[in-house]
């Protein structure tokens, strides 16, 4: 049973986070942000907590904005990685996510913290392989996995490491994760 209200943009996402865990979910339906979500969303937020959980495209992710915008920005955010939800027509979407994927993005939310901190820099990734190298990509989509803030190009991994309150240790053991799993290939 998960404590905080989840927010999701559609009916079958709503179907795939019930076969996922026990929790109460609401539906923005998509663009259209229902009034009377939003009216649902803010009461649980006052209560119990959010959790945001769209689909890890841009559509999904204005919608997300969007709702910040809407509810202000005391919600946590669980992020799907996009080989997990992609269908082989190519189709992106929570509702493609297997029951073990959404778990486990549900235990990683995070919150914003605002004002961010500065911690992390662009230096970070350079030294790390994270942008500038062939397989950077690859390094950053392995790196939000691991972390629980989604695909990322270089300038969103930076935003998110600083919003998300990620922790210099947590990146360093991240980061040292990724050269093991390289070195075992």
């Amino acid at each position: 049973m998960i404590r905080e209200v989840i927010v999701v943009e559609g009916k079958s996402d709503v179907s795939a986070v019930r076969r996922a865990v026990d929790a109460e979910i609401v539906c923005t339906n998509g663009f259209s942000l229902d009034p009377r979500a939003i009216t649902r969303i803010r009461a649980a937020q006052r209560r119990c907590g959010v959790i945001i959980l769209t689909d890890p495209d841009t559509a999904g992710e204005q919608i997300r904005r969007r709702l910040v915008s809407l509810i202000g920005d005391r919600c946590k955010h669980a992020r799907l990685q996009q080989a997990d939800c992609t269908r082989p027509d190519g189709n992106i979407g929570v509702e493609n996510a297997s029951p073990d994927a959404i778990r486990d993005a549900l235990e990683r939310a995070r919150p914003e913290k605002i004002p961010p901190r500065r911690q992390f820099k662009n230096v970070d990734l350079v030294r790390h392989g994270l942008t500038g190298t062939k397989n950077a990509s690859h390094r950053r989509a392995r790196l939000g996995e691991l972390l629980g803030i989604g695909d990322n190009n270089a300038r969103q991994l930076l935003r998110r490491l600083n919003h998300y309150d990620i922790s210099r240790d947590e990146f360093d053991a991240a980061v040292a994760a990724l050269d093991r799993e390289r070195l075992e290939r």
